[in-house]
């Protein structure tokens, strides 16, 4: 029989099932002749450089890789070499964003401009705290929570406090700017969404469109981001608990499931405030990233549209438990994704040839759905991962574990498996006397990044019980 493998199931004390996601493999639907779907590793992070600080944004502006690395904004080059252009204030996530002739940065309550020459501290106070900016249609936008300033078209380092505009549908502070198209600007707040649109004049040029407003909003800055050309955010309205949302068109569509909103209620709303939401998109996945203290969830909205159900799996460098995921701020430049290390002054580049994570082993970890035979019991003669193994470093000789439970919670002892050396592709991962069940059972696998392996199915030999 097969066993589904691309999401399991998991139960807790309340009593409840819950879905166990894949952790550090990313489900990829595909038909290939043995299922309809299979999983692999997520991409590991090689070193690309060394930078002055840990990663606090990124940016490809004019063919080269820009970053807030610690105190100090660096270029990065296509060889990794590092070259600090400036000191940046602050603590924690940068906004980057850029003009035809100049780079902004809003980073700790201030505003930047490099224009590849020099940078430059905006130090006119009627631009006020700044926790966020964009450009649009020649002007540097920016909001301190609770008013929009704009800057002077003939001099961006000039602000006119007669020419503030606000977002007054709700009296929720603006979290966030986006823009969506040309003269269109989204104010991210609290609990609504307000879009606003260039209509010109000596005041503030942007006019509030009442019809495309969103009673919907986001829980802080930097989680919320421009996805499938519409607003992703993690928020809700009043009197609603966190979960994700995808926004546009005075409306939402829910992503989060069941199990990633019972997730998000395991964190404070001052950490899920700040956590990190960001997009990238590469060989057909639709990837939408949600930074967690603990872990990064993901959801891929191509796999969603092809399975016609929410694909999501998480990644993290630990070993044995899930840690902080190291790799953030993604920038396509150089033909490949380079990264940065929130948790140090790392620099990375994503590379599916590999698992780990600066050298480092990390763990990778699915289940199953639950397998059942009507109450009736059954034995397991045997189980076998189909699997695309000998894709290991030479030398290498992995190992991965399989345990089941009969209850969701509690789980038998692991039994081992090789799961074969390099060259070894047509090796086969089988597990013989897997024990029984006398109601229904669930299986799960785990492994490292030394097990550099994509499983496309789970078989079962299972002897039915009549009782």
């Amino acid at each position: 029989m097969q066993i589904p493998i691309l999401n399991g199931v998991r139960t807790d004390e309340r009593p409840d099932f819950r879905t166990s996601y894949p952790r550090n493999m990313m489900p990829v639907p595909k038909q290939q002749g043995i299922s309809a779907g299979y999983l692999r590793p997520a991409e590991g992070i090689v070193l690309h450089g060394t930078g002055p600080g840990a990663s606090r944004g990124g940016i490809n502006w004019n063919g080269a890789c820009y970053r807030v690395m610690g105190n100090n904004l660096v270029r990065v080059d296509a060889s990794g070499s590092v070259t600090v252009l400036g000191a940046i204030g602050g603590t924690g996530p940068a906004t980057l964003t850029y003009s035809f002739d100049r780079l902004a940065i809003a980073a700790g309550g201030k505003l930047y401009y490099w224009n590849e020459s020099a940078l430059q501290l905006v130090e006119d106070p009627d631009l006020g705290a700044v926790r966020t900016v964009l450009w649009v249609d020649g002007y540097f936008m920016t909001t301190d929570g609770s008013s929009i300033v704009v800057t002077d078209l003939a001099d961006p380092a000039s602000v006119n406090p007669l020419r503030y505009g606000s977002s007054e549908a709700d009296p929720d502070p603006i979290k966030a700017l986006f823009k969506a198209r040309a003269g269109e600007v989204h104010a991210v707040n609290r609990y609504t969404i307000e879009v606003f649109n260039n209509v010109g004049g000596t005041l503030f040029p942007f006019a509030r469109y009442e019809g495309a407003q969103i009673n919907r909003g986001a829980l802080g800055t930097h989680c919320a981001a421009m996805y499938l050309d519409r607003i992703a955010f993690l928020g809700g309205g009043r009197g609603e608990p966190p979960a994700i949302w995808l926004g546009a068109n005075g409306g939402t569509e829910k992503l989060s499931t069941g199990e990633i909103d019972a997730r998000l209620l395991g964190y404070s709303e001052d950490q899920l405030a700040g956590s990190v939401m960001e997009v990238r998109t590469s060989q057909n996945h639709q990837l939408l990233y949600l930074h967690l203290p603990d872990c990064t969830i993901v959801y891929d909205g191509a796999a969603s549209a092809a399975m016609q159900e929410p694909v999501w799996f998480t990644v993290d460098s630990g070993l044995s438990a899930p840690t902080q995921y190291r790799a953030r701020d993604f920038v396509w430049c150089y033909d490949r994704w380079l990264c940065g290390d929130p948790t140090g002054p790392m620099l990375g580049a994503l590379d599916d040839k590999v698992s780990t994570h600066y050298d480092q082993v990390i763990g990778w970890e699915f289940g199953t759905s639950i397998i059942y035979n009507e109450g009736r019991g059954a034995i397991f003669h045997e189980l076998e991962l189909v699997a695309l193994p000998g894709r290991v470093p030479l030398g290498a000789d992995p190992v991965i574990w399989t345990s089941y439970s009969v209850d969701g919670e509690t789980w038998s002892q692991e039994r081992s498996c090789r799961a074969g050396r390099q060259g070894e592709r047509t090796k086969r991962l089988v597990w013989l006397g897997q024990g029984s069940m006398r109601n229904w059972r669930i299986q799960r696998f785990r492994g490292t990044s030394d097990a550099h392996l994509a499983v496309a199915r789970l078989e079962a030999k299972v002897e039915g019980l009549n009782v």
